[in-house]
Parts: C-alpha cells; sequence; structure tokens
C-alpha cells in the first residue's frame, strides 16, 4: 500500500522537474540571444565612436578651412579697401599740387606786375611814365579783381578729411550669428496665393522660403494642365517666384514646389491652380520674323506690319499653339499693288524669304483682288473666288481639336476647311511685299464653323 502511493508523487516530480529543465533552458536561451545581441550592440558602439571621432577630426578640418577663406576674404577685402584709400589719397595731393601749381604761378605774375610798377614810379620822365601809366592802371586792377576771385576767395579743391566710415557692422553681425545648422532636408515652402498669377499662356508662381530650414535651392514643377501627371521640373534654382511661358491657352495647371540642400529634398509644397487665358492675345514677334534683317516694318505696338520689297517676307506671331481653339483676325489697311499676301500658320523653322505655303513648314490661304488658293510645300489648290481690297478682313481659325485650318473673308467662310491632319506646334503667320500693310487683331472668340 505504501509503494502504490509513492509512485505517483515520484512520477509527479519527475515530470516537474522535466518541465522546470525545460523552461529554464529556454530561458538561458533567450538570455544568451540577449547577451550575443548587446555584445553586438557593444562592438557596434566602440565602432561608432570611432566613426564619432573620425567624423568630428574631418570636420574640425572643413571648418577650418572654411574659417581660414572667411580670414582670407577679410584679408582680401582690407587690401582693396587700403588701395582704395591709397588712390583717394592721391587723386586729392594731385588736386592739390594742382592748385598749388596754379597760385604759385598767379604769385609769380603778381610779384612780376609789383617789381614792374615799382620801376614805373621810379621813372622821372614824364613823358615815358604817361606813355605806360594808364596801362599799368588797368593791369594792376584787373589783376587785383581776378586775385580776389582766383585767390582770396578760393578754397582748397578737396578736404584733407577723409569723408567715409567703414561699414563693418553687418559683417560683425553676420560673424556673431556663425554657427553650426543641423543638415537635414527643409521643410516644404509654402505658397504665396496672392503673388502668383496667370496671364495668356503664362503663369507666374510665389512661394516663401520654409521656416527654420537651410534651404540651397527649390524645384518648381507643372502638371500638364488637363489634370494629369506632373512634368519634369520647370525651374531649378534659388529664386522663390518663376514665370513659366508657352504654356496651353485655356487650361487650369496645378503647380508645386519643393526645397533642397545637401541633405536630401524636402517634401512638396500643397498645390495651387492657376488658369491660363481662355483666349490668345498675341502681337508679331519681330524677332520670331528675322530680327532687323528682315525688311519687315513693324508699328502700332507690333500689331501692324508692311514691307518695302517686292519679294515676301514671313511675319511670325508671339505664341505657338499646340491644343485649342484659336482665330484671330488681320484687316487690310492698304492693298495698292497687284499682289497676294498669303496667311495662315507656320513651323518656327519656316523659310522667312519665300511666300506662306511655298515649303512644307507653312500652310497658307494666298488672295488677290478676285480669288484665293490654298497652298502647302508649293502645291496650291481648291480656286475660291472673291478677293479682297482696302479695309477687308481675313479670319484665320485653327482648330487643333480637329486638327484644321480655315479661312473667313469679311465674315464669311473662304470655301470649305483649307488643311487636316495638323498637329504640333503652330505659329500665326502672314507672308506680305510691297504695297501690302497689314494690322493683327487677335483674343477673339472663334466663329462656329461646319466642318466639311
Amino acid at each position: 500500500m505504501f509503494s502504490s502511493w509513492k509512485g505517483p508523487v515520484i512520477l509527479q516530480r519527475m515530470r516537474l522537474k522535466f518541465e522546470l529543465r525545460t523552461e529554464l533552458s529556454h530561458n538561458l536561451q533567450q538570455l544568451s540571444e540577449k547577451a550575443r545581441s548587446t555584445t553586438e550592440f557593444i562592438q557596434r558602439l566602440k565602432g561608432m565612436s570611432d566613426k564619432v571621432t573620425e567624423s568630428c577630426i574631418e570636420f574640425e578640418r572643413l571648418v577650418t578651412a572654411q574659417c581660414e577663406a572667411l580670414i582670407q576674404a577679410i584679408h582680401d577685402r582690407r587690401e582693396y579697401l587700403l588701395e582704395a584709400i591709397r588712390m583717394d589719397k592721391d587723386t586729392k595731393i594731385r588736386i592739390l599740387k594742382d592748385q598749388q601749381s596754379n597760385c604759385t604761378g598767379k604769385l609769380q605774375q603778381t610779384t612780376g606786375l609789383i617789381q614792374f610798377c615799382i620801376e614805373a614810379l621810379k621813372e622821372t620822365d614824364s613823358a615815358a611814365f604817361l606813355q605806360v601809366g594808364s596801362m599799368l592802371i588797368n593791369r594792376v586792377a584787373n589783376t587785383d579783381m581776378t586775385w580776389h576771385q582766383e585767390v582770396t576767395n578760393a578754397a582748397p579743391r578737396v578736404s584733407p578729411i577723409v569723408d567715409l566710415t567703414l561699414d563693418d557692422a553687418s559683417v560683425l553681425r553676420a560673424i556673431d550669428n556663425l554657427n553650426f545648422i543641423q543638415m537635414k532636408p527643409p521643410l516644404p515652402p509654402a505658397i504665396i496665393p496672392e503673388d502668383c498669377s496667370a496671364e495668356n499662356n503664362s503663369v507666374t508662381v510665389a512661394w516663401q522660403a520654409p521656416s527654420h530650414s537651410f534651404v540651397e535651392g527649390y524645384v518648381l514643377e507643372l502638371d500638364d494642365g488637363s489634370g494629369g501627371e506632373f512634368r519634369q521640373e520647370v525651374y531649378c534654382g534659388k529664386e522663390t517666384i518663376c514665370t513659366v511661358d508657352g504654356l496651353h491657352f485655356n487650361s487650369m495647371y496645378n503647380a508645386r514646389v519643393k526645397a533642397f540642400n545637401s541633405a536630401g529634398e524636402g517634401e512638396y509644397s500643397e498645390l495651387i491652380g492657376l488658369q491660363t487665358a481662355e483666349v490668345a492675345w498675341f502681337t508679331f514677334d519681330p524677332v520670331l520674323s528675322g530680327g532687323p534683317g528682315s525688311g519687315l516694318i513693324f508699328s502700332k505696338n507690333n500689331a501692324t506690319v508692311s514691307v518695302e520689297g517686292w519679294e515676301h517676307r514671313v511675319a511670325l506671331g508671339s505664341v505657338g499653339f499646340s491644343r485649342g481653339i484659336h482665330y484671330w483676325e488681320f484687316t487690310i489697311d492698304n492693298y495698292t499693288a497687284d499682289t497676294d499676301p498669303a496667311f495662315g500658320v507656320a513651323r518656327i523653322d519656316v523659310n522667312r524669304s519665300k511666300m506662306l505655303g511655298k515649303d512644307e513648314k507653312s500652310f497658307a490661304m494666298y488672295i488677290d483682288r478676285q480669288r484665293s488658293w490654298f497652298q502647302h510645300n508649293s502645291v496650291h489648290e481648291r480656286r475660291v473666288e472673291g478677293g479682297i481690297s482696302t479695309g477687308s478682313t481675313i479670319g484665320v481659325l485653327l482648330d487643333l481639336q480637329r486638327h484644321t485650318l480655315s479661312f473667313l473673308v469679311n465674315g464669311m467662310p473662304q470655301g470649305s476647311v483649307a488643311f487636316r491632319d495638323l498637329y504640333g506646334v503652330f505659329y500665326p503667320a502672314v507672308s506680305i511685299n510691297r504695297g501690302v500693310t497689314l494690322t493683327l487683331h487677335t483674343a477673339l472668340d472663334a466663329p462656329q464653323m461646319d466642318y466639311f
């Protein structure tokens, strides 16, 4: 009976011993892992201590070099300032010597006159004295007057005192504020909405530097004007305002800006949306039209053009279009010659010495007093009756949604659609020669047209 009771107790103790041993082994294993991790961490700390020493030595060298550069800049500036003082001294001494020389010459002339007059007073011959007396009186009177003006009332032409002071307060403040900054990517800049604007097909974005951040420059980005992806940066530099030209008309552009320094780039600012003009305002561009040697004559703020020679010359507008619907007109201010002005659009690299439409870079309608033709790459076709005279109006409709080009004469369509499948960037263009004067009118609403 005793043996039967003792057996289960032994088994229970053995089971408990096994469980305790297993738990202890597990805990020892965990503790051993922590000890190994701690040992590795200590070794890493020792390695970091060495790196801290190396980094500080290198940073000390860099700071020493920067301070020496500042000291050298002070020395260089000191030499510049001292040289300026020496030059000022030499200038003043030269002026004083010139004035001294003039006074000495005047004194010598006056002394000579005095001695001559004293000798004349000793003259016993009355006739001889009478011959020179009046002349001497006049010379003495004139000399006395000029002496009063040039010598008695004269003052040194320069001051012996240096009337300058060295403004070193700002430099001393800068030296007092010279300190270390924490190098980390800058905070986001803040867009200044009241300083942002859109005009014609340009937008201006202004922002404020992030506070408590070291900034080396900014990156400005715009989207595609249709709510799509942001394009690559349109500006990278240190300024806090930027104007971007050559955008699409009637488009909403979202802009954002970020700051950067040697530690990296910061986060983007909040977005700002800027709407470009619905209709285009532009003029002729004398530079794009060939410059001073083109023979074209521009007037009325580059809205009117004429030419003296008989050869056709191409005048281009100041904006290019690649999207949207655009309409502009020309009025014929003068039309006295038997010539064919041409109206249309052109690529930026059009031949400016040929009639518009003579090369593959331009699409045009040329017209005379009775009829018109459409022309591209020297191929002209589809004659349309109806011409122009002084006072007529030519309308040009560029529809880059349908990729077509159409023309109107005096408000009425001149034939059907002139050209189709127009893709890319096109500039308003016209070619004229002697006897024609045109005025360009822009910012006009596009007329409704039948596209047949």
